[in-house]
């Protein structure tokens, strides 16, 4: 891809799931020599890490689809931020020539239309799956798809509800796993459960990802006598912040419940902890938590919901529970600590198939193959009308 210049767009500049996706897919194109900018709204810690890589960053306004949207208020800052991104994203194009524009996830809307205006292919990385939106919703997020080049999603569950959505947008969405790094280092679990069992969650805190549910769990569990302890890692989203104050209300009742905000990397969190748990309650777009766990040969309880239960799949360790049952979750972490030395040596053997099913190299070349294809794709279009328009001349 040498010479191509790649102008790729992002909602936000947190460290969470999309964004360190995004790292990786910067770092495939990087790698196949292409020149990469990346366009957000906002600046934030993620820009630091993407500028380590040898990307460049440019600040530009854009319209983020948030929850907001639906109050006359929030509608009004969508409706003015697209216009300022409208001019702005134009300008941006005519500056930096893109050969193609890669849209990273579809909460940034505005730039798959501004590709086409500007006879540029683009492509769209879903990260999204609001599986239990109305159907206008669900339609709204998937119609500015149908002004992309071509779409890839990071998982069948994810395809599934855009086709629901829209079949024709759906039909034509390739899978691409997302890649997860791992630790270069992953120790096995402790061999015995002395003090009782440990478990953690690594993650934003919000009602859908269900921290309280775990919390509840734990609560559950000192009922039934069972010593254990939660380590909750992760932050909230800005307007969140009664979720954690609820959170940290009921965690004081519970008792054993350690907070310890964003850590970025989490594995040492991780090392310290027998059990990890993502107990979201619906619209789990895949679950790269859940990998990192088995990547650190720790056993994971997960929600049997939405794209939960395709990241599980094939992992002996992990425990599929009812969403929303902290007494579910209980009896999860009950089965793993009374058969603990045989799902400590599973999670171990899951170490492999998570490395080999989610490496770096898997996922490059999956990433440049598509951007490839499309650029080559659109030189033989613009060939073949040159052609056309000569030999009518």
């Amino acid at each position: 891809m040498t010479g191509h210049r790649i102008l790729l767009a992002h909602p936000s500049a947190d460290l969470y799931g999309s964004d360190r996706v995004l790292l990786e897919s910067i770092d495939a194109l990087l790698a196949d020599q292409a020149r990469v900018t990346v366009t957000m709204p906002v600046p934030g810690p993620l820009v630091a890490e993407i500028e380590k890589r040898g990307a460049t960053v440019v600040i530009c306004p854009s319209p983020v689809l948030r929850k907001d949207i639906v109050t006359p208020r929030g509608l009004a800052r969508f409706l003015a931020a697209t216009v300022r991104g409208v001019l702005s994203g134009r300008r941006l194009i005519r500056t930096e020539r893109p050969s193609a524009i890669y849209v990273n996830t579809i909460t940034v809307p505005l730039w798959l239309p501004l590709a086409r205006l500007s006879g540029i292919p683009s492509l769209c990385h879903v990260h999204e799956a609001e599986g239990s939106a109305g159907r206008l919703v669900r339609v709204a997020l998937a119609t500015p798809l149908l002004f992309a080049t071509r779409i890839i999603a990071n998982s069948e569950y994810s395809v599934d509800v855009l086709n629901s959505a829209i079949p024709r947008v759906g039909a034509r969405t390739q899978v691409i796993y997302n890649a997860v790094p791992g630790p270069d280092t992953a120790s096995e679990a402790r061999a015995e459960l002395t003090d009782g069992i440990r478990l953690v969650y690594v993650g934003r805190l919000s009602p859908r990802k269900g921290v309280d549910v775990a919390v509840s769990a734990l609560s559950v569990l000192h009922a039934r006598g069972i010593p254990a302890s939660l380590d909750v890692v992760g932050s909230v989203f800005p307007g969140y912040e009664w979720y954690e104050h609820d959170l940290r209300a009921q965690a004081a009742r519970v008792g054993s419940v350690r907070f310890h905000g964003y850590q970025d990397p989490v594995w040492d969190h991780l090392a310290e902890a027998d059990v990890a748990v993502v107990p979201s309650r619906y619209d789990e777009p895949f679950g790269n938590t859940a990998v990192e766990a088995m990547l650190a040969r720790r056993p994971v309880i997960v929600s049997a919901t939405s794209g939960l239960r395709e990241a599980t799949s094939r992992y002996q360790s992990a425990q599929r529970v009812l969403p929303s049952s902290p007494d579910a979750i209980a009896d999860a972490v009950e089965q793993v600590a009374s058969n603990w030395a045989e799902i400590r040596a599973m999670a171990s053997e899951d170490r492999d198939l998570a490395r080999d099913r989610h490496s770096a190299g898997r996922y490059a070349a999956a990433i440049t193959g598509v951007v490839h294809e499309m650029i080559a794709n659109e030189d033989e279009r613009m060939f073949r009308g040159k052609k056309l328009s000569t030999s009518i001349g």
